[in-house]
């Protein structure tokens, strides 16, 4: 069985107050002159300023706007609203409304349709930036000279005891060395370049560069590196 719903008390009350402003704004609009369907417009118009007026205000509030703009229409139609209850509350004579009254309900219009195209097409939020796609290209260049500058800057070598002299590589006459490895081919720019660390590393240490020595700093495998050594000695 569903619960039964109770109206809602604030809700009763929200419609009782505008049925009540909206019949006292046209009772004023009518004794100003406005006769037959004009004066239906006027509580209209003056609602519809107010419920602008106050959506612009909350919006700017939670973007954290000024909304002084929102704050004076807002209570430019609250006014009109209240000044048509108190007007037809017995204080005036609906029968010889003044002058003054006639030239603001005949004037409204305009001020209405200027407030709410103010409130409606204002500078919003502004744009949130995106970020900008990343560049694959230009990512992978710096990488490559990244890369590049690290093997090219030399690093300083330890202080290292003087090792005993090794025994030559090279093969004596008559004998052939059998490694059962396939050759190694191997860039002349990066034999250039292991030249140049070779150089360095003769020049700190007094001794030549070995194979493993060449594979930690060049970062290559060991068979290449054995293929560089070859080539340098």
């Amino acid at each position: 069985m569903r619960p039964i719903r109770r109206p809602d008390a604030v809700l009763v009350q929200a419609v009782i107050a505008g049925a009540l402003s909206f019949a006292h704004l046209h009772d004023l609009a009518a004794a100003a002159g406005q006769s037959g369907w004009k004066a239906w417009a006027y509580p209209v118009s003056v609602d519809l300023l107010l419920v602008a007026a106050w959506h612009r205000l909350r919006t700017s509030r939670a973007a954290g706007e000024p909304a002084r703009s929102a704050w004076t229409w807002f209570m430019v139609a609250l006014a009109a609203s209240l000044g048509a209850n108190v007007a037809t509350a017995g204080l005036l004579d609906l029968g010889h409304v003044p002058a003054w009254l006639r030239i603001l309900v005949a004037g409204w219009p305009a001020l209405a349709f200027l407030g709410g195209t103010l409130l409606v097409h204002s500078p919003g939020h502004p744009a949130v930036a995106q970020p900008a796609e990343p560049n694959t290209a230009t990512d992978q260049s710096s990488a490559v000279e990244a890369v590049i500058e690290r093997d090219d800057v030399v690093e300083p070598e330890p202080e290292i005891a003087a090792a005993p002299t090794l025994p030559s590589s090279e093969p004596e006459p008559g004998q052939v060395r059998e490694t059962g490895l396939a050759p190694v081919a191997v860039p002349p720019a990066l034999v250039a370049h292991a030249r140049k660390v070779a150089d360095d590393y003769r020049a700190r240490t007094g001794y030549p560069i070995d194979a493993d020595t060449l594979r930690a700093r060049l970062g290559v495998p060991l068979p290449m590196a054995n293929a560089i050594a070859a080539q340098l000695a």
